[in-house]
């Protein structure tokens, strides 16, 4: 049984039994992605049959397509006669630096902006290549950090092992799970069908990793809201993550807004949310606070760099910590290229949005059985430690994409019609279906 799998099992306490995993090939890479995408999305269909067999005494059977697993780790989203906006902003990616490379994260308008306070405006990719080469790797990373932006130098495993934070990572468990005492009783309001039914999800999650947890959520039952800050975007993801869900805003400065907040609060079975570990403590909603607001809360959150260590407050996302952790250059090393070489995939968001919405079922679980609600904590770079100890994944190449992999709906979104891939995941008796389209964020009203 692969030792990714087990791995994740123990960590959020599931039996280690086998998960059948069909199809052949793998996403290529110079780490096992397609094993981790099967693993993941195999431990979440492994902790809703548990929740199933607690509830019913029925235990249901799994499988894992990995050929879809990997499909899905990119994107599940096959429009018909439109197109996604791009992923990345125009400046964002790699550039050599005077003694070696970095990655820039300039998506968010207000990080963009961060590194141009310390490069300067940059009109495009080759004025910001001309800027950057004048610069150290390290000092350009510290100057867009303390400008409150977001920039990787590319490192090796062997210099992340010995760096502070890589190694306050690797002293972290995959997933930190935490009983809390003193809920409510509460009936389990679902059924084989839709397990998670009478669930309430309040997702303050954004790009990718959180979105993903919570569409797993929705896809079986859970009535997932989404808030966001007035003016954030991500139209490159969104009409991929919001499947399922209803999308909100709120502006937490606004008193008004704060007493929404806690009334959706108090009702929430489950919080997710992604970001920097102090960040909700700025704004006067710490993990005490949010306990004595919602007893009973399952409060399930991620950051990008641990919960340990000096970069524990860091700004981060997938592609930055692949550049921290040694998986970018192992990319190039294994690819014989002349530049960095990321996973195929931003397979540590998915990968950890599969084990958060794990973890959410499990602590469903306990809290059925005791009344105690419960947290989970998890980081993309302890992900990125299970990957790269996971070693090298096989090299037959997956079956190119066809018309039958899609499903039959049509999903009717506001930006046009589209298909969704078929589920990796066959739980029996449990489908995996959405009752709302992909939404624009803002979309609906912030009530339950």
């Amino acid at each position: 049984m692969s030792d990714l799998l087990t791995s994740m099992q123990t960590a959020i306490g599931l039996p280690t039994t086998p998960i059948p995993f069909t199809g052949e090939g793998a996403l290529p890479s110079a780490f096992a992605v397609t094993e981790l995408a099967s693993a993941s999305i195999g431990v979440a269909g492994q902790a809703v049959a548990a929740l199933i067999h607690q509830q019913t005494g029925r235990l249901p059977t799994l499988e894992v397509d990995q050929r879809l697993a990997s499909f899905w780790f990119s994107t599940s989203l096959r429009p018909i006669g439109w197109s996604v906006p791009p992923m990345w902003d125009a400046v964002a990616g790699d550039y050599a630096t005077a003694d070696g490379w970095i990655r820039l994260h300039t998506n968010a308008p207000h990080h963009r902006q961060a590194a141009e306070t310390v490069l300067g405006a940059c009109a495009d990719r080759a004025d910001m290549a001309s800027k950057v080469i004048r610069w150290n790797k390290a000092e350009l990373e510290q100057a867009v950090v303390d400008a409150g932006g977001c920039a990787a130098q590319m490192r090796s495993w062997q210099a992340w092992q010995a760096h502070p934070q890589g190694m306050a990572v690797n002293a972290e468990p995959l997933v930190h799970l935490d009983d809390i005492p003193d809920g409510p009783a509460r009936p389990w309001l679902g059924s084989v069908a839709q397990p998670l039914a009478g669930l309430k999800v309040l997702d303050l999650t954004r790009v990718l990793a959180g979105p993903i947890a919570s569409r797993f959520l929705a896809g079986l039952g859970a009535d997932v809201l989404r808030i966001d800050p007035p003016t954030w975007n991500e139209p490159g993801v969104v009409p991929e993550v919001t499947l399922g869900k209803r999308c909100a805003r709120l502006d937490l400065q606004q008193p008004a807004d704060r007493a929404t907040f806690e009334a959706l609060l108090k009702e929430a079975d489950i919080l997710l949310h992604g970001y920097r570990a102090d960040a909700l403590e700025r704004q006067g909603y710490g993990a005490t606070q949010r306990q004595r607001l919602a007893p009973g809360l399952i409060d399930v959150c991620l950051n990008a760099y641990g919960w340990s260590g000096p970069w524990q407050h860091r700004r981060g996302f997938d592609s930055l910590v692949q550049m921290s952790s040694g998986i970018a250059e192992a990319g190039m090393a294994w690819k014989h290229a002349d530049k960095p070489t990321p996973l195929p995939v931003q397979a540590l968001d998915h990968g950890t949005g599969y084990l958060m919405a794990a973890s959410a079922i499990v602590l469903v679980s306990r809290r059925l059985a005791t009344s105690h609600g419960g947290s989970a904590r998890l980081s993309l770079a302890r992900t990125a430690k299970l990957l790269i100890d996971g070693g090298a994944g096989t090299q037959v190449a997956l079956r190119p994409e066809d018309e039958a992999d899609q499903g039959l709906l049509v999903e009717q979104t506001p930006w046009g019609p589209a298909h969704r891939l078929q589920v990796p995941l066959k739980i029996t008796g449990t489908p995996l279906q959405w009752a709302l389209p992909a939404a624009e964020l803002g979309a609906h009203r912030a009530q339950w």
